[in-house]
């Protein structure tokens, strides 16, 4: 394939082997070569540093000495996980739950995206006049089965229901209609919330290890995206056009 690294060449045999590990990618043969370059610049920095002292370690376990000598990452501070807390209060309470209705345009073969979003803004400025007509229109427009109750969902608590859903639900006043179609895997959705019970939060203390472990994560990916970025800078790759940090070893 005209590929190599600091003038080491990548074989097309190295490359077959790699791609079963991302046959979910996007791109599997693209993600597949990433790698594969990717593990040869990090073994030659491994050997650059002299951290190869001829042992039977397999490449995995080398590469991880080598980023535990130069990826550092500092631990997360109780002030910067306290202000961390407070910037997420909602994440960290239990039972919170919303009373909800919605509206759902479902795409179809016959009702393609553009007319659906065409047909949800109509309804969606009648409603802002009139809201009273929720009912009326889930019933006449709705393609959920909810729609036979006047768009009600219930009382929904956080997981029940898709993010971007979720996201936008927990965010409205009792009795606020989202000002804008919310777009799902589902279709397009116009979002009432009603009435709101709002939920315990659990205390810092309570929640203290998660929000260091969640941040000392957040850290490491940076600092490794950086470190990677580096090296990928400084190394003579031909051949093909390298983002470090599309390599799933940032993972």
């Amino acid at each position: 394939m005209g590929i190599a690294v600091n003038g080491v060449e990548i074989t097309d045999e190295e490359i077959e082997l790699e791609l079963p590990h991302h046959k979910d990618a996007a791109n599997p043969v693209k993600q597949a070569v990433h790698e594969v370059v990717l593990r040869h610049l990090l073994l030659q920095e491994v050997e650059r540093l002299g951290l190869d002292q001829g042992n039977e370690d397999s490449d995995d376990v080398r590469i991880e000495a080598l980023f535990a000598r130069e990826v550092r990452v500092p631990e997360a501070d109780e002030a910067a996980c306290r202000r961390y807390y407070q910037s997420q209060l909602e994440r960290f309470s239990s039972g919170a739950m919303v009373e909800a209705r919605h509206i759902l345009f479902q795409v179809t073969q016959s009702a393609p995206l553009d007319l659906l979003r065409e047909t949800g803004e109509l309804i969606l400025a009648e409603l802002q006049a009139h809201p009273e007509r929720f009912e009326e229109l889930a019933r006449e427009y709705s393609n959920c089965p909810s729609g036979a109750v006047g768009g009600n969902l219930g009382q929904l608590s956080r997981g029940q229901c898709v993010a971007e859903f979720e996201q936008l639900l927990f965010r409205l006043q009792p009795g606020e209609l989202a000002g804008r179609l919310l777009e799902t895997r589902f279709g397009l959705h116009i979002v009432q919330a009603q009435r709101r019970i709002e939920g315990t939060v659990l205390p810092f203390e309570a929640v203290k290890a998660q929000i260091a472990d969640e941040l000392q994560r957040q850290s490491w990916q940076r600092a490794l995206h950086q470190y990677l970025h580096i090296l990928v800078g400084k190394a003579n790759i031909e051949g093909i056009s390298l983002d470090g940090a599309d390599s799933p070893l940032v993972q």
